[in-house]
């Protein structure tokens, strides 16, 4: 089973800037597909982003769409999350995980998650 830790997370001010890192272990990492979910107070756990397993596709939700990119780096067993120009409704404790496309759109490849980084974006 594939363990994740997510880094990076930090309070920042609106418009800012952080990257999130996810190093895995234990699993085939360079052949899974990889994604960034994010969960703020109260609400449920949402898709962020995802990316193939070479990293030549991309898939990002609407409310990221042009501010976030996500990359991988296969060598390094790692997956980042470049976030620009954040908004305070960016706030939320990210994790990364592996990732699947559904009819309902992208979700969680398991229920294996890390302990998530938190980011807070102030007015």
């Amino acid at each position: 089973q594939v363990q994740l830790v997510e880094s990076g997370g930090g309070l920042v001010q609106a418009g800012g800037s952080l990257r999130l890192s996810c190093a895995a272990s234990g699993g085939a990492f360079s052949v899974y597909v990889m994604g960034w979910f994010r969960q703020a107070p109260g609400k449920e756990r949402e898709f962020v982003a995802a990316i193939s397993w070479s990293g030549g596709s991309t898939y990002y939700a609407d409310s990221v769409k042009g501010r976030f990119t996500i990359s991988r780096d296969n060598a390094k067993n790692t997956v980042y999350l470049q976030m620009n120009s954040l908004k305070p409704e960016d706030t939320a404790v990210y994790y990364c995980n592996r990732a699947q496309s559904r009819s309902t759109g992208w979700g969680p490849y398991s229920g294996n998650w890390g302990q998530g980084t938190q980011v807070t974006v102030s007015s």
